[in-house]
């Protein structure tokens, strides 16, 4: 079965709601006492279609955290089936919540705004899901026993803070560090070589480098 196209105007919308979405992630993960207005400035759209389609930042931060949710949710849930190998499930899920970067919402974004009911629901399900693919891999014997799901969260908030050159070069970072954080969790610890290369004393130094 085929969907139908949508029409000019609704299709015009969906972009705008998606330029809307990818500027407010922008703008509030920089500042989360950024305005709207600066999310409307950075999308390029007007503030009154902004507002149309978000009454206020409040609901934009929530929509925000919201499909953050979703996507750690379809994430874990794509991990669990992609393998059957216990240690490849785990890794695999922590992988992806990696490249999501879902936790540059978490540091960002906690505390600033009030979670709607819908919101705690997400959260449940994403916390029941991280707590079952820790327990498989503790239980399989794969994922050393002193680490706990609150552990792997915070693990994900320091990799998140990883931020070095393009979005290319912050991926490869924190996937070579991600790497080497997997190697001390697993039981018995691995030795594998590090993907990437390490950060040079260039690309440390020139993050003190005035902008503009």
């Amino acid at each position: 079965m085929t969907t139908a196209p949508m029409s000019g105007r609704k299709a015009q919308a969906a972009r705008n709601d998606e330029l809307i979405l990818t500027a407010a992630r922008a703008v509030f993960t920089a500042d989360p006492g950024a305005p709207i207005a600066a999310v409307a400035e950075r999308a390029g759209v007007g503030i009154s279609a902004l507002y149309r389609r978000y009454p206020s930042k409040e609901a934009l931060l929530q929509k925000l955290c919201g499909d953050g949710l979703q996507l750690y949710i379809a994430v874990a849930e794509q991990a669990m089936r992609d393998h059957d190998d216990p240690w490849e499930e785990f890794a695999g899920y922590m992988r992806g919540i990696v490249d999501a970067d879902t936790n540059s919402l978490t540091i960002k974004l906690a505390g600033t705004f009030h979670p709607t009911q819908e919101l705690h629901q997400h959260a449940a399900r994403a916390s029941e899901l991280a707590t079952r693919l820790h327990t498989r891999a503790v239980e399989a014997g794969v994922l050393r026993p002193d680490i706990t799901p609150a552990d792997l969260a915070l693990i994900f908030e320091q990799l998140a803070s990883v931020k070095l050159g393009d979005e290319q070069r912050t991926g490869e970072l924190r996937h070579r560090f991600l790497a080497l954080m997997l190697d001390s969790l697993r039981q018995p610890p691995a030795h594998r070589p590090l993907p990437g290369r390490a950060p040079d004393d260039l690309e440390l130094s020139v993050r003190w480098s005035p902008v503009g």
